[in-house]
């Protein structure tokens, strides 16, 4: 059984949960960059959350079911059709043989996540099935979707449906306040130049992607001209010389020698991935406690937002 790729859209992604324990071998983590939606997604077709499962990114995916299957989209506001009928976010839908399953484009936010019932069965590279186009790696030859590919899956019937009732699904609005932890590198910006910073609005530029989101705005360029290159976590807040923020995300690379104000938390990592550029951010510090709750609070919210069967 399998998901033939009729139109691979804008740019569409093999990703389960990241490829972690690799960084000594260069290779970067991968995965969803909403973490969030794409758990939602595994979750209403009662899959293990880390399964393999489809990014999408601004839309125009096209599939054809080979097998009876069942599937979920979640993520950006992407209009989902199956066989030319509209179908509902954030529930799952059964799909028989021989249909289409079509993604229009995004009028909110910018990605979404396909996951079928029991994964898709992708072979792993080093532990996962994570994409990451520059290191060519993951998914079915290390590089997005393309017309014609074949995506293994399994034959499933008697699936209990479920759906994520409406007031408990996320919003994508067109900005997004970022909490950050200050880093160790954080003494290095003046206090001119951090006020700055977390009292001005930064723009999500077109050179942004999965590597990591650039900004522009004012200049924020610290004290530092040249510093030895160390590891690079996710969210990571780099500053080159020009001043202009990077954020960097997934697919960053696992060392770089840029000072760093601090780290935004993951959990507002999966909202900076739902905006496009022309978007706009700001900055908010929190301590390292602060997130530690935080992060609880929301891994709490989550257990306890229970999907709905679908009548």
């Amino acid at each position: 059984m399998s998901l033939l790729v009729e139109q691979p859209g804008i740019l569409s992604l093999i990703q389960d949960y990241g490829r972690f324990g690799y960084h000594n071998l260069g290779l970067t983590t991968g995965g969803p960059l909403d973490v969030h939606a794409f758990k939602w997604a595994n979750r209403l077709v009662h899959n293990q959350l880390r399964a393999s499962a489809i990014e999408i990114s601004i839309g125009g995916l096209n599939l054809k079911a080979q097998g009876d299957i069942y599937i979920a989209v979640t993520g950006a506001n992407m209009p989902l059709t199956i066989d030319g009928r509209e179908c509902d976010l954030w529930t799952s839908h059964r799909v028989h043989s021989g249909q289409c399953i079509a993604l229009g484009y995004a009028s909110e936010g910018c990605r979404s996540y396909l996951a079928v019932a029991r994964g898709l069965l992708i072979e792993p590279s080093f532990g996962s099935t994570a994409t990451v186009m520059r290191e060519r790696i993951g998914g079915l030859h290390g590089t997005k979707l393309a017309q014609g590919d074949v995506l293994p899956c399994a034959d499933t019937h008697n699936l209990e449906r479920l759906t994520l009732p409406l007031n408990n699904r996320p919003v994508y609005p067109s900005h997004a306040r970022l909490r950050m932890v200050p880093g160790y590198q954080y003494s290095a910006f003046t206090q001119l130049k951090k006020s700055l910073f977390f009292s001005s609005k930064y723009q999500l530029t077109d050179r942004s992607d999965r590597m990591g989101m650039r900004l522009q705005g004012p200049n924020i360029a610290s004290s530092i001209r040249q510093m030895l290159s160390e590891g690079i976590c996710q969210g990571a807040i780099q500053v080159p010389a020009d001043g202009q923020p990077i954020v960097l995300l997934n697919d960053r690379q696992t060392i770089g020698g840029y000072p760093k104000l601090g780290s935004v938390m993951a959990i507002d990592c999966a909202c900076l991935a739902q905006l496009r550029p022309g978007d706009w951010v700001r900055f908010k510090a929190v301590s390292i406690h602060e997130s530690h709750n935080i992060n609880s609070v929301a891994a709490l919210a989550f257990t306890r937002q229970h999907p709905l069967p679908v009548k």
